[in-house]
C-alpha cells in the first residue's frame, strides 16, 4: 500500500507534469516539473524512474480522463449533445497536447487499458447519438476515431475543422 505522502507527491508530480509539457512540449526538463509540484527530482525519480516513464503516466491518465467524461455521458438525457460535447472536449484536449501521443506511440503498455475502454465509451455515445436520429447511421466508431484523431492534429484550426465534421455526421 502506497503511504498517504507518496500518493500525494505522485499526484502533485503529474499535474505538474502535464501542465509543464502542455506549456513546453515533452522536452521540458524533469526538474521544472519537480520545481512545479513542489518535491525534489529525486521524488519525482523515485515515482517515474525515466522521464519516458513520466510522459507515459501523464498520457495514460489524459485517455483515462476521456474514458471517463464518455462514461459519464453515456446516460445523458441529449445523445447528439453527448457525443458533440465529448467530440469537443476531446478534440481541445489533444490538439494542445497532440505531442504526448507522438511521445508515446510505442507504450502499448500503459496505455493499452484506456485504449480498449475509450473505443468502448465512444461507441455507446455514438450508437445512441443514431438511434436518437441525431447522427448519421453510415458513420462507424472507428470512422468517429480517425476523424476526430484527424482533427485534433489541425492545431489552431481544430474548432473550426470539428465543427465541419459534427455538420457533416448531422442527420
Amino acid at each position: 500500500m502506497i503511504r498517504a505522502d507518496a500518493a500525494r507527491n505522485r499526484a502533485k508530480i503529474l499535474d505538474a507534469a502535464e501542465a509543464v509539457f502542455a506549456e513546453h512540449g515533452i522536452t521540458a526538463s524533469t526538474e521544472e516539473v519537480a520545481r512545479i509540484a513542489g518535491v525534489g527530482i529525486g521524488t519525482v525519480f523515485r515515482h517515474f524512474p525515466t522521464k519516458e516513464s513520466l510522459v507515459e503516466a501523464v498520457f495514460a491518465g489524459i485517455v483515462q480522463g476521456f474514458v471517463d467524461q464518455a462514461r459519464r455521458l453515456c446516460d445523458a438525457e441529449d445523445p447528439g449533445r453527448a457525443l458533440f460535447d465529448f467530440l469537443e472536449g476531446m478534440v481541445e484536449v489533444s490538439a494542445t497536447k497532440a505531442a504526448y501521443a507522438d511521445a508515446v506511440a510505442a507504450a502499448e503498455d500503459a496505455l493499452a487499458e484506456g485504449r480498449r475502454e475509450l473505443p468502448r465509451a465512444l461507441d455507446t455515445l455514438l450508437t445512441r447519438a443514431q438511434q436518437a436520429g441525431v447522427v448519421r447511421r453510415d458513420v462507424s466508431m472507428p470512422e468517429l476515431l480517425a476523424l476526430t484523431a484527424a482533427v485534433a492534429r489541425t492545431g489552431e484550426h481544430a474548432a473550426t475543422s470539428l465543427r465541419i465534421v459534427m455538420d457533416g455526421l448531422k442527420v
